[in-house]
């Protein structure tokens, strides 16, 4: 059976034969339609840069994303800059570090397990290896509260 999806109203089951949706008898379970949902290589890409850039507090456009296989798994390998505070101000005050989230490597890791889960559940895809390169800083101020 085939079933066209680029005709208005196909996800409410119009187009598909009515006797596929009923079972043959009350002891049978109704037919199983199932098919496959694609993500383009460009759209994963978008999707892993605005997770990277939400978990490390930079811009979308700041991120590289490459894709690649890991044992049928997907790997991703992203390139970014990291939002971090200044010099100046880590030491005077060295509990900034705590409040801003821990270190450029702790935050890093973070990172890593932020993109695997919050990929994995937003595009439904195995992914099996997160490499994050950081590539530069951002430095920014510290804002203080009123």
């Amino acid at each position: 059976m085939s079933v066209t999806t680029d005709s208005p109203g196909w996800f409410l089951g119009e187009g598909i034969p009515s006797d596929t949706m009923k079972p043959a008898d009350a002891s049978q379970p109704a037919a199983t339609i199932r098919g496959r949902t694609r993500i383009v290589p460009r759209a994963l890409r978008q999707i892993v840069s605005m997770v990277t850039a939400e978990s490390l507090g930079v811009a979308p456009n700041q991120v590289g994303v490459e894709l690649g296989d890991d044992h049928g798994m997907l790997a991703l390998t992203v390139s970014t800059s990291i939002r971090v505070v200044s010099l100046q101000r880590v030491t005077s005050e060295a509990a900034v570090i705590t409040r801003t989230g821990g270190t450029i490597l702790a935050r890093s890791a973070q990172s890593q397990t932020d993109i695997r889960r919050r990929v994995g559940e937003l595009t439904g895809a195995d992914i099996g290896r997160v490499t994050v390169r950081v590539t530069g800083v951002d430095v920014a101020r510290e804002r203080r509260v009123r």
